[in-house]
Order: structure tokens, then sequence, then C-alpha cells
């Protein structure tokens, strides 16, 4: 997870701020689906 999302995280935690915790979750699955389909296009 890059640390800019995780610091982002934390506050959003700390400050118990559901809104951002939702976005950034969101954030961070489609990170995530995005990287796993470029390592799939590069590996075959």
């Amino acid at each position: 997870m890059p640390y800019w999302l995780r610091r982002q995280l934390q506050r959003a935690f700390l400050g118990k701020d559901r809104r951002q915790i939702r976005i950034l979750n969101d954030c961070w699955f489609q990170y995530q689906q995005k990287n796993e389909e470029l390592q799939y296009h590069t590996d075959g």
C-alpha cells in the first residue's frame, strides 16, 4: 500500500471520518485491481 494512502487512512480512522474511510478504501481496491491487471498483462 502506498505511503500516502496509509497516512490518509490513519488520519481518517483517528478522526472517525467514515466517509473518507470509504473513499480511501475504494481507492485502495481500485489501485489493487489496476495493479493486478498490469501484472497479468506483463506476465503473459
